[in-house]
């Protein structure tokens, strides 16, 4: 893979899918969300993969271990491997993410438009 250079405001802005991969190296993988208003990610666990997500634009909360934190814009959240964790849109407009899997978490091309779409293909 070449390097991979864009700006992240202008990927968050442009994706309206719940999950979009953008870019995917031999440790790590640039996946975009963009989660609903009242919508979540699913309560999950990656035991061997950490997982950091940035907030572009929108507000929600983190849910870690069961304890919820807020999220805000410009936020940095790294999730270590093990960690159960959910991400929920609680704002009144479309929660926009970047995550950063180490090592990758989804297949080069993956983009699942809505939440439905991913829970089925994980099945």
């Amino acid at each position: 893979m070449a390097a991979f250079i864009k700006s992240i405001r202008e990927l968050a802005k442009d994706n309206g899918d719940f999950r979009r991969e953008v870019a995917t190296g031999v440790h790590s993988q640039v996946v975009l969300m963009c989660l609903q208003r009242g919508e979540d990610i699913g309560d999950e666990v990656h035991d061997d993969t950490d997982q950091i997500f940035v907030v572009v634009k929108g507000e929600g909360e983190a849910v870690l271990d069961g304890a919820a934190q807020p999220l805000h814009k410009d936020a940095l959240l790294l999730v270590p491997a093990g960690v159960r964790h959910n991400i929920r849109n609680t704002g009144d407009k479309r929660l926009r993410l970047v995550t950063i899997y180490s090592p990758p978490h989804h297949p080069p091309g993956t983009v699942r438009a809505t939440r439905e779409d991913a829970l089925h293909a994980e099945q």
